[in-house]
C-alpha cells in the first residue's frame, strides 16, 4: 500500500523477467505505439481492439466518431449438407482425363466437384458518437490517435480552444465488455450524442430509464436469401447488445432523443460499456433450435460488472492482457562502436534520426505518425519499427483468438464478410502463437479442427468413398468441409484439413503436453491420415499420387498450350501429406502406438510418395510435371511448403533442394501482398539467408502488414532435438539486440543477446527435462537440461551459470 492507503497493483512476473543478461545494460525501449495524426479515412486506417470474442474498429473521428462492432459468432447461414452424391462419378471422369493428359478438360470437368458457397461473417453494427459543431474547429496540431500495444488501449486526443478532449477504448477479456471513456479537461465541457446502428435487420431503442440503448436483430439464415418466397429463408443467428452509459456524479445531464439516442450535456466525463451476445449454439445446431438466450446473457454480463469502476475494469483488462503480451520482449539497434562503456557493459542505444524516431523532442505534441515512420524506413531502416511490427503481430493474435472464442477468420475479428481460408490465411494467423509464446491463443483453432473432423467424415465418405475426414479451401462458422462453389483453381483442394493438422503436432513439440497429444491431437491426426491413405492412388513408376491435384489458386500452361489448373501430385499436395505422415509416425512413437495398423500403413506409404523434383531451370517444380508457368511472380509459394512451414526440407539434410528453393524464391520475386511477403521472409530465414530475409522485412514496410512469425524465425529456429540461434540475423542492420521469452520446440524458453552481430549471451529453461544440440556461429554443443532450471551460456556456448526457478 502507498502512504495514502491506496492499493497498488503488483504485476505478476512473466517468463521474460526470469532471466537478465549479465553483461548488457539496456536503455528503456521506445513506446510500442501505433500512431496516427488524423482520423481514419478508410477502414484500413481504423485501429483494432478485441478480446477474442468482441472487437471494434476505432476510426477516431472528431465531430463524428464511429466504432465498428464485431462479435465472432455473428455469421450468416445454418449448418449445411457438405456432401455431394454426384461427386464420385465426376471424380472418376476427372481422374481419367488427367491420366490421359487432357488437363484443360480435366479443369473444366472438375467444376462438378465443387460444392456450396461458404457463409460469411457479419459486423454487428456501429457505436456512433456525435459532437456539436464546435468540434469541427479543433486544432489539428493537437490531434493524436494511438494504439498502445503495451496496454491494448486506443486513445484519441485533440483540443477545441482551451479544452482537451480524450477518448480511451479497450476490449476486456475478463469482463467481456468494450469500454470507452470520454472526458474533457474543463468541468462541464463534455456534450455529445450516442446511438447504435447496424446494417443487419435490427431494432434499437433506449431502455432502463435514460442510461441504456439496446440493439437486437438477426443475420440472414442464408448467405443468399431467396428473393421470391421469404418462407424458404431459415431463421438466422440472433444478437442482442446493450450500451450502458454513466456520467460524472452531479455534473451533467442525460436526455433521450427519438427513443433511440442519448444526449449527454455538460458532463466532466462519460463511460460507455458495450456488451453483446448471440444465439449461436455450436456449429451443428440450427439457430431455430438454439437454447441460448442472447438477451439474458448480455444482461447478465452487464450486471456482473455493474459495481466495477472504470479503473477497476481497466486494471482487470491490463492484468489479463499483459500476462500474455509481456512474455516476449525484443530490442534491436544498429551497430555502435561507442556503445561499449568503460565498465565493459554494452549499452543498447537508439540510433534515431529526425525521420525515424518516435519522439522528435521532449514534447508529446512533437511525435510523428507511424505512417511517416513507415515511409522513412526505406531510408533510415529504424530497427525500433521492426520491434513495433513484431509486437503488433502478437497483439493482433491476442485480440482475435482467446480460449473459448471462435477461430480467427480471414483477417482476425474485424473484417466484414471474412471466412476461414484454409490454403494459407487461417494457418498464417496462428504462426506467431508458438514461437512468440502465445500457445493458449491456439485453443480456438483446435476446437475448430474438431468440428471440421465431424463434418469432414461425411464429406470424405460421400464425395470420395474414403475413410477419415477432409476439409477443403474455404470454410465458415458452421465448419463447412466441402469444396467451395466455383472454379477448380481454388475450389478443388482437399488439403485444408491436412495442413491444419500440422498445427496439432507443432503444438505438442513446443509444449510437450502428452495429454493434449493423446486426447486431442492424435485422434484428429489419425482421421486425417486415414483419408489421405484412401485419397492416394498408385500412379506411374509405382509412386503414390493425388489426382485431381491443384497448386492453390495458380494455373499452368498444359503441353497442348491450353491454360489449366488440374493435374496430379502437385508439390504442395505431396509436401503436406509427407508432413502429416511423418507427424503421425512421431506421435505414435511418443504415445507407444507404433505397432498400430494405421501407423504401419503410413510408414509403408511414406517412401512411395511422389518426390519433390527440380525443374529444368533449377527451381522447385510446382507440379509433378515441368509445366510452363504463365505467372512466375504468383503470390503463393505453395511448392515450398516442405521448407516452411513444413520440416521435410532443411539446409542440413537437403542441400540440393534448398539450392533449388533459393532459386525459386528469386524467380518468384519480392512483389506480393503482405501475407505472401511474410511467407517469403520465413522461407529465406529457413535458408539461413539473412540478407534476403531482411530485404523482405524491409519490403513489408511498403505494405504496412503485420509481421507474424518472420522476425522470430530469423532469430531462433528449432526441432525437438536442435536449437539454432541467430540463424538469419542481418548483422549489419540489427548489429546489437536482445530478445527474451521466445519459445522453441521441446518446450524451451529462449533468451538471446548479441553484440556487433555476434552472439553475446543465451538463457534457456524448460519445464521438462531436455537433451538438445545448441548451434550458433559454427559451434555445436550437446545440452542436457533439468526441468525448472535456468541455464546461461556465453558466446562460446559454454554454460557459465545455472539456477533453479523455484
Amino acid at each position: 500500500m502507498e502512504e495514502d492507503g491506496d492499493w497498488v497493483m503488483v504485476r505478476r512476473p512473466t517468463e521474460k523477467d526470469l532471466w537478465e543478461p549479465s553483461l548488457i545494460q539496456t536503455e528503456p525501449s521506445q513506446p510500442l505505439e501505433v500512431r496516427f495524426n488524423g482520423p481514419a479515412k478508410h477502414w484500413t486506417d481504423a485501429v483494432p481492439i478485441g478480446n477474442g470474442r468482441l472487437g471494434a474498429m476505432v476510426w477516431g473521428g472528431v465531430q463524428l466518431e464511429t466504432l465498428n462492432l464485431n462479435e465472432d459468432t455473428l455469421w450468416t447461414g445454418n449448418p449445411g449438407n457438405y456432401t455431394n452424391p454426384e461427386a464420385p462419378k465426376a471424380l472418376a471422369e476427372v481422374r481419367k482425363l488427367v491420366d490421359d493428359g487432357q488437363y484443360a478438360k480435366a479443369t473444366t470437368e472438375a467444376v462438378k466437384l465443387s460444392g456450396i458457397v461458404s457463409e460469411v461473417y457479419q459486423l454487428l453494427g456501429d457505436i456512433k458518437l456525435e459532437f456539436d459543431d464546435s468540434h469541427t474547429s479543433y486544432s489539428e496540431a493537437t490531434y493524436s490517435r494511438v494504439l498502445d500495444l503495451d496496454t491494448a488501449t486506443t486513445k484519441v486526443k485533440y483540443s477545441v480552444g482551451e479544452v482537451e478532449f480524450t477518448r480511451e477504448h479497450f476490449a476486456s477479456k475478463p469482463d467481456q465488455v468494450i469500454v470507452t471513456k470520454i472526458s474533457g479537461s474543463k468541468s462541464g465541457s463534455l456534450s455529445f450524442t450516442v446511438s447504435l446502428d447496424s446494417k443487419l435487420h435490427h431494432h434499437s431503442q433506449v431502455k432502463n430509464g435514460a442510461n441504456q440503448i439496446i440493439i437486437e436483430g438477426s443475420c440472414p439464415g442464408k448467405r443468399d436469401p431467396p428473393k421470391l418466397n421469404e418462407n424458404d429463408n431459415p431463421k438466422g443467428i440472433e444478437f442482442y447488445g446493450i450500451l450502458d452509459l454513466k456520467i460524472s456524479d452531479g455534473v451533467g445531464a442525460i436526455h433521450v432523443l427519438d427513443d433511440k439516442k442519448l444526449k449527454i450535456e455538460g458532463s466532466d466525463w462519460a463511460v460507455l460499456l458495450f456488451v453483446a451476445s448471440t444465439s449461436f449454439d455450436g456449429p451443428f445446431t440450427k439457430p431455430s433450435d438454439s437454447k441460448r438466450n442472447p438477451t439474458s446473457e448480455a444482461q447478465s454480463t452487464l450486471n456482473s460488472i455493474g459495481n466495477l469502476s472504470y479503473d477497476d475494469l481497466y486494471a482487470r483488462h491490463l492484468d489479463d492482457y499483459q500476462n500474455l503480451f509481456h512474455r516476449v520482449s525484443l530490442q534491436l539497434s544498429k551497430s555502435s562502436k561507442k556503445g561499449v562503456g568503460e565498465n565493459g557493459y554494452l549499452v543498447m542505444k537508439r540510433l534515431s534520426s529526425s525521420k525515424s524516431a518516435l519522439y522528435l523532442g521532449s514534447s508529446e505534441d512533437e511525435m510523428v505518425s507511424s505512417a511517416e515512420r513507415v515511409k522513412s524506413f526505406q531510408v533510415d531502416e529504424d530497427p525500433s519499427l521492426v520491434e513495433l511490427l513484431f509486437q503488433y503481430g502478437r497483439y493482433l493474435l491476442i485480440s482475435c483468438s482467446r480460449p473459448g472464442t471462435q477461430v480467427a477468420n480471414l483477417q482476425g475479428v474485424g473484417f466484414e464478410c471474412g471466412a476461414q481460408h484454409l490454403n494459407i490465411n487461417l494457418q498464417m494467423n496462428y504462426w506467431p502463437a508458438l514461437p512468440c509464446n502465445l500457445h493458449e491463443c491456439q485453443e480456438p483453432l483446435f476446437d475448430y479442427i474438431s468440428s471440421l473432423a465431424v463434418n469432414g467424415r461425411k464429406t470424405a465418405q460421400v464425395n470420395y468413398d474414403a475413410r477419415g475426414w477432409v476439409a477443403h479451401q474455404v470454410s465458415d462458422l458452421w465448419a463447412k468441409t466441402s469444396p467451395d462453389r466455383g472454379e477448380a483453381v481454388w475450389a478443388v483442394w482437399p488439403m485444408g484439413g491436412a495442413w491444419l493438422c500440422t498445427h496439432l503436432w507443432e503444438h505438442y513439440t513446443y509444449t510437450m503436453d502428452k495429454g493434449f497429444l493423446e486426447k486431442k491431437a492424435y485422434p484428429m491426426l489419425e482421421g486425417c491420415a486415414s483419408f489421405l491413405l484412401d485419397w492416394l492412388i498408385e500412379g506411374k513408376g509405382g509412386f503414390l499420387e493425388t489426382n485431381p491435384s491443384t497448386s492453390p489458386e495458380h494455373t499452368f500452361t498444359a503441353p497442348d498450350g491450353k491454360p489449366a489448373s488440374v493435374s496430379y501430385s502437385s508439390t504442395m499436395d505431396m509436401s503436406i501429406i509427407r508432413e502429416v505422415f511423418s507427424e503421425v509416425v512421431s506421435a505414435a512413437e511418443a504415445l507407444g502406438k507404433s505397432g498400430d495398423d494405421l501407423v504401419e500403413r503410413v510408414r509403408k506409404a511414406l517412401p512411395r510418395l511422389y518426390p519433390t523434383k527440380i525443374a529444368r531451370d533449377g527451381s522447385i517444380m510446382e507440379w509433378a510435371q515441368d509445366f510452363e508457368d504463365p505467372e512466375v511472380h504468383h503470390r503463393h509459394v505453395s511448392h515450398l511448403f516442405g521448407l516452411f512451414p513444413g520440416h521435410t526440407i532443411s539446409v542440413e539434410r537437403n542441400p540440393d533442394l534448398c539450392k533449388a528453393a533459393d532459386y525459386t524464391l528469386h524467380k518468384r520475386g519480392e512483389d506480393g501482398p503482405g501475407w505472401s511477403t511474410t511467407w517469403k521472409t520465413a522461407l529465406w530465414a529457413r535458408l539461413r539467408n539473412s540478407e534476403r530475409a531482411y530485404t523482405m522485412v524491409k519490403h513489408l514496410f511498403n505494405l504496412v502488414d503485420p509481421d507474424h512469425e518472420a522476425v522470430a524465425e530469423m532469430l531462433v529456429q528449432s526441432t525437438v532435438k536442435d536449437l539454432f540461434l541467430l540463424p538469419a540475423l542481418p548483422r549489419d542492420k540489427w548489429a546489437n539486440g536482445c530478445v527474451k521469452g521466445l519459445k522453441a520446440r521441446g518446450g524451451v524458453t529462449v533468451n538471446i543477446c548479441w553484440t556487433e552481430g555476434d552472439l553475446h549471451e543465451v538463457g534457456l529453461w524448460s519445464k521438462n527435462q531436455n537433451s538438445l544440440r545448441l548451434h550458433c556461429g559454427g559451434i555445436t554443443i550437446a545440452v542436457k537440461m533439468s526441468s525448472g532450471k535456468v541455464y546461461t551460456f556465453n558466446k562460446q556456448l559454454k554454460c557459465v551459470k545455472t539456477y533453479s526457478l523455484s
